[in-house]
């Protein structure tokens, strides 16, 4: 290590279980972080900071207005851009002693083998089901440790999988839910606060399995309720077929549940509906997200919150058509699924939300 290079880790090398052979393993490492959103942010950051030599970073997406409450790496000014290549940007400048990697392609079955074999601990950092079963699946192939966060309103959960023979992802969670019993962040909300805490812990726990101190998460569960501030672990042990899998899927269509192709049909575009209310046809548009949401922004459509459907069902009119929306399109495709079980035909569902409805009406926005 060069003079400035002991100096920037300074701290971190007096501390005796580290030193500068430990370091050194951080320097020589390799780490791929899936996700550079809430999660991924503090988690580059801190792993960019303790000196980790090799950070790579995959996601697609594009830096939103959003995002910007929990996403501590963007700017106003970044709206627009693909995180990916932001966050490497900015992390060059706060560490020019590392080597970065972005990655904009989304992770597919088809890629994620030869992706996620460069790297030698991978850190899922993603937001959805279909993304953390195709990386627990591969790391399991692969033998690859695997640090796991994800978050939930107030509650944030750590693990580490796949670690010196231990448990795997589908050890913990066999199976995923039905993506309409699912919401992401958008549908639901996130504390700004939370993403920081967990990937916080997510990137301690890196350190510590490349530097060998401490005793990392494998077999445990770490949760936190972040209204009391209240700790539990959780252990759980490794069932030996999971590390036999020898195949990846389609994880987008596993996730789904079994009425998708229901779903499908009863959806509706935006310019279908923004063509509908230009023509004056006669339907009822129902909200069906919380009013705290409606009283945000709305579309004009009545408040039915999903929770109080079923209740409601007095309000909903069989003799028109009925379309449903909420923020990306996963509650109102539950609400579809629900009335139709009650015997309503002419529902449907607006696909993607409203936030796709408004980029449409107003594209400048």
């Amino acid at each position: 290590m060069t003079e400035k290079e002991l100096n920037r880790y300074n701290r971190q090398i007096i501390l005796s279980e580290i030193g500068l052979s430990g370091q050194q393993k951080l320097k020589d490492a390799k780490v791929l972080v899936i996700g550079a959103g809430g999660l991924g942010c503090p988690l580059l950051f801190y792993l960019a900071a303790a000196g980790v030599g090799h950070i790579g970073m995959i996601d697609g997406d594009q830096v939103e207005e959003s995002n910007l409450q929990r996403q501590i790496l963007y700017s106003s000014a970044d709206i627009g851009k693909y995180k990916a290549e932001i966050a490497k940007e900015k992390l060059e400048s706060q560490n020019p002693f590392i080597n970065l990697t972005a990655h904009t392609a989304e992770l597919t079955p088809q890629n994620a083998l030869s992706v996620l074999s460069d790297y030698d601990i991978i850190v899922d950092g993603s937001d959805n089901f279909p993304t953390r079963y195709l990386v627990g699946d591969a790391c399991a192939m692969l033998n690859k440790p695997l640090v796991f966060g994800s978050i939930y309103k107030f509650q944030g959960q750590v693990s580490v999988f796949n670690y010196k023979e231990g448990p795997t992802y589908r050890c913990l969670y066999p199976e995923a839910p039905p993506a309409e019993e699912s919401p992401n962040c958008s549908e639901i909300g996130v504390i700004a606060t939370l993403p920081g805490i967990i990937g916080t812990l997510q990137a301690n726990e890196v350190i510590k399995i490349l530097t060998g101190v401490g005793e990392p998460l494998s077999g445990k569960l770490l949760t936190l309720d972040a209204l009391s501030m209240k700790f539990e672990t959780f252990r759980f042990s490794l069932v030996e077929e999971n590390k036999s899998r020898t195949l990846l899927t389609d994880y987008s269509q596993s996730c789904n549940s079994t009425t998708k192709e229901i779903f499908v049909t009863k959806e509706i575009s935006s310019e279908t509906l923004k063509l509908k209310i230009a023509s004056e046809e006669k339907f009822q548009l129902i909200d069906v997200r919380e009013s705290s949401e409606h009283e945000r922004d709305n579309i004009g459509g009545e408040l039915i919150p999903i929770n109080s459907l079923l209740q409601n069902l007095d309000k909903i009119k069989k003799e028109i058509p009925v379309i449903f929306y909420c923020q990306s399109g996963i509650r109102s495709k539950k609400a579809v699924e629900i009335l139709a079980q009650k015997g309503y035909e002419n529902v449907s569902s607006l696909k993607n939300g409203i936030r796709s409805f408004q980029k449409t009406v107003f594209p400048a926005v």
